[in-house]
């Protein structure tokens, strides 16, 4: 009960702030704490006041997530967690593109190999390993969030369609809900997938629907708390679907 009322507060506050730019600063040196560990965990490290940028950078973030915060991206501090994160690699992105001057054909030695190639393999290698994390992260977040449907990960492993007609069918479903945001709202809001109106919506049968219950809560949860990179690689997944 009391992390509930604390929950509650907090997105009062949130909404406070979100018209007053004293309360979002009190809110935000009010969490700083939070701030702090949230740039810790993307640089392995304690930030340091003054010194890394990154910590100005996750401040920046905290305040956006005041701005886009709704009750439909879940709680505030996990959507702006997300949005710490994503800024963050962004700007590591953002540096590794601007970080030389000089000639990047020039030859190392009497070798073949340029400074490009060796900077575009240490850069690959940063992102590689920042996405990693990302996705990790995305997938932890997501798993805590169907549990309160009562479902597991690997239940949407054994419900997943086998048949490409069935998949077929939850892809038209999945994308009739993109469509229609009031039926992702209404899955937050009920605990419970709107069936009766993806299968009116989207011409797939209900019965294929409710024998997939636990394989659409996943799909549908990806598109409405700020899943970017597990969004990205299901919308590659459902476009393959389509082209089959």
């Amino acid at each position: 009960m009391q992390k509930g009322q604390n929950e509650h507060q907090l997105i009062h506050r949130v909404n406070a702030a979100k018209i007053n730019v004293e309360e979002a600063d009190q809110l935000i040196r009010d969490y700083m704490p939070f701030i702090r560990t949230e740039t810790g965990k993307f640089l392995k490290r304690p930030p340091v006041e003054g010194r890394d940028d990154e910590l100005g950078i996750a401040m920046m973030a905290f305040y956006e997530a005041i701005g886009g915060y709704s009750k439909e991206r879940g709680a505030f501090l996990s959507y702006a967690a997300m949005l710490i994160r994503s800024r963050l690699i962004d700007n590591v992105r953002k540096e590794q593109k601007h970080t030389y001057d000089v000639s990047m054909d020039a030859p190392l030695g009497d070798e073949d190999t340029t400074l490009a190639d060796v900077l575009a393999d240490s850069r690959n290698e940063q992102e590689e390993r920042l996405m990693r994390e990302a996705t990790r992260e995305e997938i932890a977040e997501l798993v805590a969030q169907m549990k309160g449907f009562g479902v597991e990960l690997s239940d949407v492993a054994d419900n997943c369609p086998r048949q490409q007609r069935t998949l077929e069918a939850c892809r038209k479903a999945l994308q009739y809900a993109r469509e229609n945001p009031a039926l992702l709202d209404e899955l937050l809001r009920t605990g419970k997938l709107p069936i009766s109106s993806l299968s009116a919506g989207s011409g797939a049968e209900r019965k294929t629907l409710e024998r997939h219950r636990k394989y659409m809560v996943a799909l549908l949860l990806i598109y409405t708390n700020g899943f970017d990179i597990l969004r990205g690689h299901l919308t590659q997944i459902m476009k393959g679907v389509t082209a089959k």
